[in-house]
């Protein structure tokens, strides 16, 4: 990424401005590939990467583009400017990428973008019950929806919702749990 030689983590464990910014440029091209976000949005994050020190000749012209360009060029100058910075593209429709923006949309709401039933409501909205990595939030959806009728309350609801965006985002603190598979 042209950020330090060897692409190795800082010595102090820091997330540096640089790595912060082409995460954010990854998560915004995850979320690009799977309708999540308009295309300007990822001309924003690639703003931001050049801000941040993140350089690259197709990265330059990706932050240039106007609001109306972003719409038809961003689908062909967003995988070259990830290949140049080492990023992964995601091709639309792409297993891997439905998984990649499920996982920034955990990290959006462990961030306070998004609140725990906007999560899972977007979630369950995107993938239903079909992708296997979300399918627990597809049923904390389920859940909210029918608060009246359980015996969980809504916060009890949030802190399943929360640890299970932690794990998604892959958060330190909270392991995986073992999902229950048919015998």
């Amino acid at each position: 990424m042209g950020t330090r030689e060897g692409n190795q983590p800082p010595d102090n464990g820091r997330v540096t401005p640089a790595e912060s910014a082409a995460s954010d440029l990854q998560d915004h091209a995850a979320l690009w590939s799977v309708g999540e976000i308009r295309a300007g949005d990822v001309v924003s994050a690639a703003c931001d990467a050049l801000v941040a020190g993140i350089d690259s000749p197709a990265l330059r012209i990706l932050a240039a583009l106007t609001r109306i360009e972003a719409d038809y060029d961003v689908p062909e100058l967003l995988p070259q400017a990830l290949g140049e910075l080492g990023l992964i593209f995601y091709p639309i429709g792409d297993e891997a990428g439905r998984e990649a923006a499920a996982r920034a949309l955990a990290r959006r709401m462990l961030a306070g973008e998004l609140t725990p039933r906007d999560l899972v409501r977007r979630i369950h909205h995107r993938y239903g019950h079909d992708l296997a990595l979300t399918r627990r939030l597809a049923e904390l959806d389920d859940e909210y929806d029918t608060l009246e009728y359980g015996d969980r309350t809504a916060a009890e609801i949030a802190a399943e919702v929360t640890a299970e965006a932690r794990r998604l985002a892959g958060h330190p603190r909270v392991p995986a749990e073992p999902m229950d598979t048919p015998g």
